[in-house]
C-alpha cells in the first residue's frame, strides 16, 4: 500500500493563500480515472495525459496524492510498445478503454520524476527494474530509428513530437507523423533536434543513476553513453558565438529562432555548466528577450518569429508548462535564486489576473490569456464557452514553486526544507506516518520532523535533511 500523503499552508498573507488554496482545489478537479486507474489529467480542456506533462506534473502531485502521482508514470510505462516506444498520450473513456497514441513524441519530462517516484513510493526495487528496462528499450528506440541520416543527433519528425503546438520555427512540418520511416518532401523535417536528442540524454544520465542504486555495474557505461551525447549535442547544434543551441532543418541548415528549449535541455541535463551558464547570462536575464516583464516567452521577444499570440501557440507567450519544466532545469544548474525570483513573478501575475490558471501569459503586461476550454480560441466577448482556469502545468508550477519557496519538497530520498524570507507562514507535510513542518515568523524559521524540532535557521536558504533529520547541506534561496 501507498504512503498516504498531504500538504497544508497557512500563512499571514491572504493573497497567498487564497493561491495556495485555489491551486490546491482546481487540481482536485483534474483527478480522474481512466479504466481502473485514478490519474491526474493536463486540465484546461486538456482531458489526456502526454509524456510532456504529465509524469513531471504526477511527481510533483505525489505531495498530495500518490496513487494518481504513480499512475502518471505506470500508464505510459505499461502502453510501452514491443519495439521501445512510448506513447505521446493517453486517452481514457467513460466505458473503461483506454488508448494510448504513437503519433507524436510529445516531449520527455519523464525520466527524473519517474525515477523520484521510488523514493515517493518507499524504494521498490521491482518499480525501479522496470523503469530501468523502460528506458533502455526507449533509448534504443531513439537511436535506432531517430537518427535517420546517422549524423548522431537525434531527429523531430514533427510538430508535436516537441509540443510546440503552432510554432512558426516548424515551417512546413507536419503537426503528426505515425511512421516509423522519416518525412519526405518537407523543408522544416527531419529537424536535427535539441529537444529529442536530450531526451537520450535524459534517459542515459537515470540510467546511470538507477545502474548506481542497483549496483548492477552498469553506471560507468551509461554515464559514457550520455556524455557522447552530450557532446554531440554541443558539437552540432550549440553556437559558440550566440551561446545558445539552434536546430536544424532537413538540409542541415540552420534554424536561426533563439528559443527557450535550449531551458528544456537544461531540464534534462544535456548542458554542460558553462552553456548553461551562458545562456541564463546572455539571454534567459536579457530584458530583451525573455527577461520581460514576465519572463519566458517561448521565443526571444526580439526574434523575428515571435508572435504574442494568446490561443495555444509556442511562438511567444509565456507558458505554464515552461515555469512547470524550468524549476529542474535552473536547481540542476545552481539557479537556487532565480528559481525563487521567477516563482514569486509567475505567482504575482497570477493573483494580479484574478486567480486565473491559465496556459499562457502575456509576456508584457502579465496577464492571463483567456481562452475557451472548447475552442482553445481567445474567448469572444459575451461568449458562453468555459474559461481555461484549471491548466494543471500552471497549477503544479505555482504549488511547486510555493513548495521551493517556503514549503517541503522530496528529492532523491532528501528532504529540502526551503525557508523563504518576507512571509510569515507554516507547511506541513505528511508522508506515511511522517510528518515534516516548518513554522516561519518570516525572518527566522524551525523546521520539525515529528514533531521535533530538527533546526532553526535565518530565512532565506534552503536545508537539506535525510529523512531522520540530520543536515546534509544547505543552499541560498534568495
Amino acid at each position: 500500500m501507498l504512503p498516504k500523503t498531504s500538504v497544508s499552508f497557512s500563512c499571514a498573507d491572504p493573497a497567498y493563500q487564497r493561491l495556495f488554496d485555489t491551486a490546491c482545489e482546481k487540481c482536485r478537479e483534474n483527478l480522474t480515472v481512466f479504466g481502473r486507474d485514478q490519474v491526474l489529467v493536463e486540465g484546461g480542456g486538456y482531458e489526456k495525459i502526454w509524456l510532456e506533462t504529465q509524469p513531471m506534473g504526477g511527481e510533483m502531485y505525489a505531495k498530495q496524492n500518490l496513487t494518481a502521482a504513480l499512475n502518471n508514470h505506470l500508464l505510459f510505462m505499461d502502453h510501452q510498445r514491443s519495439d521501445g516506444r512510448l506513447p505521446g498520450s493517453i486517452q481514457g473513456f467513460g466505458d473503461d478503454h483506454v488508448e494510448a497514441k504513437f503519433n507524436k513524441f510529445q516531449g520527455f519530462c519523464f525520466p527524473w520524476p519517474a525515477l523520484n517516484m521510488y523514493y515517493w513510493i518507499g524504494e521498490d526495487r521491482v518499480y525501479l527494474l522496470r523503469l530501468y528496462e523502460c528506458l533502455r528499450a526507449f533509448d534504443a528506440y531513439l537511436w535506432r530509428v531517430r537518427d535517420a541520416d546517422g549524423d548522431g543527433i537525434l531527429e523531430s519528425w514533427c510538430v508535436y513530437d516537441t509540443g510546440e503546438d503552432n510554432a512558426l520555427r516548424y515551417g512546413d512540418a507536419p503537426v503528426y507523423w505515425t511512421e516509423d520511416t522519416p518525412p519526405r518532401g518537407y523543408k522544416t523535417v527531419p529537424m536535427a533536434s535539441m529537444d529529442v536528442t536530450a531526451f537520450s540524454y535524459a534517459a542515459r544520465d537515470t540510467l546511470a543513476e538507477i545502474s548506481g542504486i542497483l549496483g548492477n555495474g552498469q553506471e560507468s557505461a551509461w554515464r559514457r553513453a550520455a556524455d557522447a551525447v552530450a557532446k554531440a549535442l554541443k558539437d552540432r547544434l550549440w553556437d559558440e558565438a550566440r551561446g545558445a543551441c539552434f536546430d536544424r532543418d532537413s538540409s542541415g541548415k540552420t534554424i536561426p529562432v533563439l528559443c527557450h528549449n535550449n531551458l528544456r535541455c537544461m531540464y534534462w541535463g544535456a548542458f554542460s555548466q558553462e552553456m548553461a551558464d551562458r545562456f541564463v547570462r546572455e539571454h534567459l536575464l536579457n530584458p530583451n528577450e525573455f527577461w520581460t516583464t514576465l519572463p519566458l516567452p517561448s521565443v526571444a521577444v526580439s526574434d523575428p518569429l515571435f508572435r504574442n499570440a494568446p490561443e495555444n501557440n509556442w511562438s511567444g507567450q509565456c507558458e505554464g508548462l515552461t515555469y512547470q519544466r524550468a524549476i529542474l532545469a535552473l536547481e540542476r544548474y545552481g539557479y537556487e535564486k532565480l528559481v525563487t525570483r521567477l516563482g514569486k513573478k509567475l505567482m504575482r501575475a497570477v493573483i494580479d489576473g484574478g486567480y486565473v490558471f491559465s496556459q499562457q501569459y502575456d509576456p508584457f503586461t502579465g496577464a492571463p490569456s483567456l481562452v475557451s476550454t472548447v475552442t482553445k480560441k481567445p474567448l469572444a466577448p459575451g461568449s458562453s464557452d468555459p474559461c481555461q482556469n484549471a491548466y494543471g502545468p500552471t497549477l503544479l508550477s505555482v504549488l511547486e514553486y510555493m513548495a521551493h519557496i517556503w514549503g517541503v519538497a522530496m528529492v532523491r530520498g532528501r528532504l529540502w526544507f526551503s525557508l523563504g524570507s518576507g512571509l510569515a507562514y507554516a507547511w506541513d507535510q505528511q508522508w506515511g506516518e511522517n510528518r515534516f513542518r516548518i513554522e516561519s515568523d518570516g525572518r527566522k524559521a524551525r523546521v520539525l520532523i515529528n514533531g521535533a524540532e530538527t533546526a532553526c535557521s535565518p530565512c532565506g536558504v534552503r536545508l537539506i535533511t535525510s529523512q531522520d533529520g540530520k543536515i546534509l547541506g544547505s543552499a541560498a534561496i534568495e
